[in-house]
Order: structure tokens, then sequence, then C-alpha cells
């Protein structure tokens, strides 16, 4: 395939780009949300874009720690290196197939591959020291001390129940960079940094080895984007726009905002931790590294947000 000369985009799919909802988990009904996704992406492509996808892993880690959990008695359990592994594979497989099929649908030549993705992180981050990033499912507090004694961290969730947490350090440098960077050099379609990537250390020797963590998937993406000189960095999630006073009788949707704002707003409050507040966060990091420019919005608009009719758009100073 020639080298290409496409603007890039980086695309981080959330969640919702996988399961809609509690009651459609099943992986046929997983099957049937990324093909949407896919529709999305593949409008973006056919319009000129070179993207890299990058998704979020949170429920299909629950499904395998509960997995483990239910085999315990047979089999041995899988390290969370490797549960983000897994996931990058069969998540990065449904995207790369439904994106090839929608490609060939519309006679479009272009082709989407995964590549597995290693992300380097400091053995002595504050972060793993003091693990606060939830997996897996609720937990009674009996289960918990259990799950404690085996070695995990757990924290009481707002009288929600216990949940196990693990450290999120920041990622260093990508493994995989020189490949990725390749690949979309030439026009392909690449679907990397899964969940985050798989959470490495490296020995005085240069040995990587994975460790029990979860990098944020928008910091991996924000710092994927910067990396790739791309044109573009699109969060797409489960709302339309960025708001103030998220649902809250003054609610007021946001359409376009500067760094210098984003970063007031942040100082104010508005954005809540674990939902909008890494997202912003990321968005600011990618801009201050060279990015023009990004774009919040969920997977129906992304086409319409491309086209400055919806969607949050953030943009350099």
């Amino acid at each position: 395939m020639p080298e290409r000369s496409h603007p890039i985009a980086v695309v981080a799919i959330g969640g919702n780009s996988l399961i809609t909802d509690k009651q459609h988990q099943a992986v046929h009904y997983q099957w049937g949300a990324v093909q949407q996704t896919a529709v999305h992406v593949a409008n973006m492509i056919q319009n000129g874009w070179t993207v890299v996808v990058t998704h979020g892993n949170g429920p299909q880690v629950g499904f395998i720690l509960r997995r483990n959990e239910l085999a315990a008695h047979e089999l041995h359990t899988t390290p969370m290196d490797l549960i983000v592994a897994d996931t990058q594979g069969s998540i990065g497989y449904m995207l790369q197939q439904c994106l090839n099929n929608e490609f060939a649908r519309r006679k479009l030549y272009r082709r989407a591959f995964t590549i597995i993705t290693q992300v380097l992180v400091d053995a002595n981050d504050p972060a793993l020291l003091k693990p606060t990033k939830p997996i897996g499912a609720f937990l009674d507090e009996a289960k918990a001390r259990e799950m404690e004694k085996e070695g995990w961290s757990v924290v009481e969730d707002a009288g929600r129940g216990w949940r196990r947490v693990v450290g999120s350090p920041e990622p260093v440098e990508i493994v995989e960079q020189d490949a990725i960077t390749a690949a979309v050099k030439q026009g392909w379609i690449v679907i990397a940094g899964g969940g985050g990537g798989i959470p490495v250390v490296r020995d005085p020797h240069g040995s990587l080895t994975g460790i029990a963590a979860v990098i944020d998937k928008d910091r991996l993406s924000a710092l994927l984007a910067a990396n790739l000189h791309a044109d573009l960095f699109v969060i797409s999630t489960g709302v339309e726009k960025v708001a103030l006073n998220f649902g809250k009788p003054h609610q007021k949707n946001l359409d376009r905002i500067t760094a210098s704002e984003a970063r007031a707003y942040l100082a104010e409050g508005h954005f809540a931790p674990g939902s909008m507040k890494p997202k912003i966060e990321a968005i600011l990091r990618f801009l201050d590294h060279g990015g023009r420019e990004a774009i919040v919005t969920d997977p129906p608009n992304l086409e319409r947000a491309l086209l400055g009719q919806t969607g949050t758009r953030i943009v350099r100073d």
C-alpha cells in the first residue's frame, strides 16, 4: 500500500461502543455495537481520514476477573497484564473485522489491523503505591476481605459495595510506537493501545515485565496522538457534548472552548473525576504537546461533530 497524505485522527472509543447497557452484555450484543461503531469510523475514513482507534476494556476486564473467580477451584487465575492483552486481542479482532467488512462493502481500499500494545511505566510511580483504579464487580465485605488475603487492594465504594483497586500509573513510552507510526504512514487503519495499553516496567538489563496495573485509556490515547502528530484527537463517549453543571437544571452545553477555558472549568470543578475530568485532562496534554484540536462527542454524532454541527471542540490557545 503506498504512503498516503491523509490527515491523521486518533479516535478513543469508550465502553458504550461495545456494551450499550447492562441488559445487553452478551457477546452477540457486543458484535452489534461494534458494527455500529465501525460504520461511524468508516464514514470518517471514507471522507479522507487515516484513523488510529484506541478503546476501553473495563467491562471485559470485569468479565474475565469473574470467570477467574468461578473457575478458581479448577484453573489458575489470569494476571492483570495478560487480562489487558486478552482484551486487546478480542476487542481488536471485533473492531478490525467489522471495519474491514465495512471497507469491503463500500469497495474502499483500506485495511484495519490490531497491534498488541505494551506501555512502559515507571516502577516507582507513586500511583503504584496507592491503588485507586476500581476493577471488576462489586463485592460484599466478606468477599472483599477474602480478596485482600489473596493480595488484592480493596476499597469501599460510596456505600455501593467493595471493589478491588489497582494502581493507575502514567504512561511513559509506547513500546510499539515505531510499528504504529510506520503503519499509519502507509495508510493502514491501526487499532492500538486498547485498555490504556499493557503496563510494563523495564529492568536494569532492558527486559520488560508486565505488572498488575491499569493505565488510563484517554491518557494513553493523548500520548499516542501527540507521538503521531495527529491532526485531530477524538474522544467518543456517552454524551453528545461536554457540559458545565452536568445534570443540573442550569446545565450548559459547550460547543467550542480553548485550552485555557478548559483549564479554568477544570479548576472550578465542573468535570467529575472518573468521568469527564480525565478526558479533558487528556485533551489538554495533547494540546500542550503540539496538538491543534480535539473533539468530544458520542458515536452516533461523530460525523456531525467533524462538520462542526455538534460535539464539543477544544482548541489550542
